[in-house]
């Protein structure tokens, strides 16, 4: 009878591990899908911090619209001070200060928007402006069920959903692929969306592309919901077991 019981058991735990693939395959029936619109790039809001790199052919007639800060040790001499372009502040209002060209509207603008914006304005004092825009405070954060939760600083313009799942290690088979919450702020209210990552429509969701300073996370699914709340530790399952062993033991004797 124990070896019965202890069978029984083992096959209880087989069967509860398993784990549909309709639960964990991400975009499912992506080739049935015609065609999708991602939603669209970073685009800059108040509270960014920008570097705008001006050159051109004639690199002294961009000097004036580069302006730099000296870092480093003043104890290692000026000699060992690196020089960096000045970062700017995008205010309450969406714009920035620019040399020369004072105050510029930039929120709602993506980089390459933002660049091209400014080479229109630039050629009026520099022959063919090239104009490099870049978001230094880009981050987003991946909390819950992943294996690398954090907060992640990104160096691209922008970054999808699955990215940035990636950098967190992706999703273990204990974490809800079908109910991921995007978090973001927007307009002085945080707004959020539920994506279910086994829907290949969700490429088509404005929050798949993140924004700076979304917070996603990932629950937990039903069973590892059931085991955190009744079975969290080990010393758990000794105690139950021990408990079944002494009952098969005043029942057999």
């Amino acid at each position: 009878m124990i070896r019965r019981l202890f069978f029984s058991i083992c096959l209880l735990g087989i069967l509860s591990s398993c784990v549909s693939k309709k639960n964990i395959s991400y975009f499912q029936g992506l080739d049935q899908v015609h065609e999708l619109h991602p939603g669209n790039n970073l685009e800059i809001q108040p509270d960014d911090v920008l570097t705008i790199r001006v050159s051109a052919p004639e690199q002294e007639a961009a000097l004036p619209f580069n302006l730099t800060k000296s870092v480093g040790s003043m104890a290692e001499g000026a000699s060992a001070a690196n020089v960096e372009l000045e970062t700017y502040l995008v205010a309450n209002d969406g714009t920035i200060q620019f040399p020369v060209l004072g105050k510029i509207a930039v929120e709602g603008y993506t980089n390459q928007e933002l660049s091209l914006k400014m080479k229109e304005l630039l050629e009026v004092y520099v022959q063919d402006p090239i104009v490099n825009v870049r978001i230094l405070n880009f981050q987003i954060s991946v909390l819950g069920e992943v294996r690398n939760p954090g907060t992640f600083s990104i160096q691209d313009d922008h970054i999808s959903l699955s990215k940035a799942l990636g950098l967190a290690g992706d999703i273990p088979l204990s974490g809800d692929r079908t109910n991921v919450l995007v978090m973001r702020q927007n307009d002085n209210k945080i707004v959020h969306e539920y994506l279910d990552l086994t829907n290949p429509e969700i490429l088509e969701s404005p929050f798949y592309n993140l924004q700076q300073n979304d917070v996603v996370y990932i629950d937990p699914n039903g069973p590892k919901r059931q085991t955190a709340g009744y079975l969290g530790t080990a010393s758990t399952y000794l105690s139950i077991f021990s408990v079944i062993i002494s009952l098969v033991i005043l029942l057999t004797n």
